[in-house]
């Protein structure tokens, strides 16, 4: 057998639906152990709040939130995928078969930067990333839309030789320009070195990451735990409401470079929008959050 077209676009198509939709189940479970520990009574509320909104999104089939973002998309094709069409077209009318048979509908979120004319379709859109598994047989795509809250606050900034010190003030002073308008409680990606556009992908992978996961280097997973207690002291709380959690997880990545040092930090706001699908050569589908 062959992964086909019309497989891919389907998939592409639902996974798109399902970010939309359904809040990843450990998102779920670490809203409710944020719940359990949060001090501020009006925090309490609004994480009940989501709660309840996640679930009566999944069970009405209805949008957790009315900003569907725009369409991003990592795919990851083995080596020994035996691939029979074009993928890369598959993906793309993945996109446009939910735009038209989506219910409800969604708004009109792809944006020219230059004109400002909004619609759903656009240059490059989808947003489309590729990478290779060596000796895997099957095509892993992973969709992560990005909406207006969480993706007006990324940033970059490029270091020469910095200190972790320097790095973790950074990201802090990313944090706190950002406030609450990326709408708490997070997931932040942090990436670190390598050049500047693969900083910044491997920040945005980093929020793809399963809650509960540390980086498996120690002097990486301690700078995940100073960073994640430093943005919870901020107060910010969900939705900017004040409390203890503005942040679920702050997750870090690096990659070796030059002297020059590339930091980028990219959040993901409560909902943390990411389902994923592993489509074998045999005609199994594997999905994943």
């Amino acid at each position: 057998m062959a992964i086909t077209y019309d497989i891919i676009k389907s998939i592409a198509a639902e996974l798109y639906g399902s970010c939309l939709k359904k809040i990843p189940e450990d998102t779920k479970d670490a809203l409710k152990r944020a719940h359990e520990a949060e001090t501020n009574e009006g925090a309490r509320k609004i994480l009940a709040l989501m709660l309840r909104s996640a679930i009566t999104a999944e069970t009405t089939n209805r949008h957790v939130c009315s900003d569907a973002g725009v369409p991003v998309y990592f795919v990851k094709i083995g080596t020994a995928a035996r691939l029979d069409g074009n993928i890369k077209q598959a993906i793309s009318d993945g996109f446009d078969h939910l735009v038209e048979t989506i219910d409800p509908p969604i708004l009109k979120h792809v944006t020219n930067p230059l004109t400002r004319e909004r619609g759903y379709k656009g240059k490059d859109m989808p947003l489309v990333s590729y990478d290779l598994i060596d000796g895997a047989d099957y095509v892993e795509i992973s969709c992560s839309p990005k909406a207006l809250g969480s993706g007006r606050w990324a940033a970059l900034e490029i270091f020469s030789f910095p200190t972790l010190d320097v790095i973790e003030k950074y990201v802090m002073d990313c944090v706190l320009k950002a406030g609450s308008q990326h709408c708490p409680p997070v997931v932040i990606g942090v990436g670190i070195g390598g050049t500047f556009d693969h900083c910044a992908k491997i920040a945005k992978i980093a929020t793809l990451r399963p809650y509960g996961q540390s980086n498996p280097e120690p002097v990486v997973a301690a700078m995940e735990e100073r960073l994640l207690a430093a943005v919870n002291k901020t107060g910010f709380g969900p939705m900017g409401t004040g409390g203890d959690t503005t942040a679920l997880a702050v997750n870090v990545e690096y990659a070796a470079g030059h002297g020059f040092t590339p930091v980028a930090v990219c959040f993901n706001c409560w909902i943390n929008r990411r389902a994923g699908a592993r489509i074998y050569n045999d005609g199994r589908i594997e999905r994943f959050e």
